[in-house]
C-alpha cells in the first residue's frame, strides 16, 4: 500500500509544480507554525465510460477509498461523487495520517452541441487504452493533443470542458482544512490573511460559499495564469487554484464530511477565464 502514499505525493508535487500559488500559500502558513491538513483533492473528467468518474476513481478504490455522496450540478451540466478513505487506506498510511477525501466530477458531454461533442470525442479517442487501466491515471496529465482553436470553441459552451481539454488528468485543486489550523478563528479571518498576502479570491456567489447552517464553508483563490502549449501555439490560461474549507459539527455530534452542491457550483468558476 505504499502505492497510495506515492499517488498522493505525486498528485501534490504535480499540482504544486503547475500552480504557483500552492507553494506560496503553503510557505506562508508553515512560517506561522501551522500544520496543513488537506481536506480533499478534486478532479475533472468527461462522462465517457473510458475515462469517467468510475475510471478515475478506480485507483483510489483499489487503494482503500470508498464511494460516498453523489451530486448534480444542472447549470454546469455536471455529475460528481466523493470518496473517503476507508480502513484499508487509513491503515496503509499509518494512524497519524489524515488522508484527504477525493471529489471527482464529470461533464455530461451529450448535453452540449454536436461541435462540442465532436471535439471531446476526438480528444478521448487519442487516450491509449492501457492508460485508462493504470493506477496513476489521476496524475497522468494531458493524454491528447489539442489546439487553442478547439480550446476556445469548447470554452464558449463550458469553461470546465475547456479547462479539462487543456490540462487533462491532474488535481484541479487541493483544499486546506481551515478548521484544523490553530491561528485562525474563522474562514473570514483566514481569507483576509490570504488576500493581504496578494492572492485574489473567487467572489462568485460571495467570497464564502456555504455557511455553518449547511455545516460547510468554502472559499478559494482565483486560478493562477500559466502558459500552456497547444498544437497551434502557446497561450496563457487559468490553471489550478487553492481551496479553503471549514467544516462544522452536525446536531448528531459528527463533523459534516460531505459537500454542498450549491456552494461547489460557484467554486468551479475559480478556473474561468478573466478577459
Amino acid at each position: 500500500m505504499a502505492r497510495l502514499r506515492e499517488l498522493l505525493d505525486r498528485l501534490w508535487d504535480d499540482y504544486a509544480g503547475l500552480n504557483p500559488q500552492a507553494k506560496g500559500i503553503h510557505d506562508l502558513l508553515t512560517a506561522r507554525g501551522e500544520t496543513i491538513i488537506n481536506d480533499h483533492i478534486a478532479f475533472r473528467t468527461y462522462d465517457d465510460p473510458r475515462i469517467g468518474i468510475d475510471a478515475l476513481a478506480h485507483p483510489f478504490v483499489e487503494l482503500g477509498y470508498e464511494p460516498k455522496g453523489g451530486y448534480t450540478f444542472p447549470e454546469k451540466k455536471l455529475l460528481a461523487r466523493h470518496y473517503e478513505p476507508g480502513p484499508k487506506a487509513i491503515e496503509a498510511l499509518g494512524p497519524a495520517a489524515k488522508p484527504p477525501k477525493v471529489f471527482i466530477s464529470e461533464l455530461q458531454v451529450s448535453r452540449f452541441s454536436d461541435d462540442f461533442g465532436g471535439i471531446v470525442k476526438g480528444l478521448i479517442d487519442q487516450v491509449p487504452g492501457a492508460l485508462t487501466r493504470q493506477w496513476d491515471l489521476p496524475v497522468s496529465g494531458r493524454p491528447w493533443e489539442v489546439s487553442y482553436a478547439d480550446y476556445e470553441t469548447l470554452r464558449t459552451e463550458s469553461e470546465y470542458g475547456a479547462w479539462l481539454a487543456a490540462f487533462g488528468f491532474c488535481a484541479n485543486h487541493f483544499t486546506i482544512n481551515v478548521g484544523a489550523l490553530s491561528s485562525f478563528e474563522s474562514l473570514e479571518q483566514f481569507n483576509r490573511y490570504i488576500a493581504e498576502n496578494g492572492y485574489e479570491l473567487n467572489t462568485s456567489g460571495g467570497e464564502i460559499k456555504g455557511s455553518p447552517a449547511v455545516y460547510l464553508e468554502q472559499s478559494s483563490t482565483l486560478a493562477a495564469q500559466v502558459p500552456v502549449a497547444f498544437t497551434d501555439g502557446t497561450h496563457t490560461i487559468p490553471c489550478c487554484y487553492y481551496e479553503f474549507a471549514r467544516r462544522h459539527t452536525m446536531p448528531d455530534g459528527q463533523v459534516f464530511e460531505g459537500f454542498v452542491a450549491k456552494s461547489a457550483d460557484k467554486i468551479f468558476e475559480s478556473t474561468d477565464r478573466r478577459d
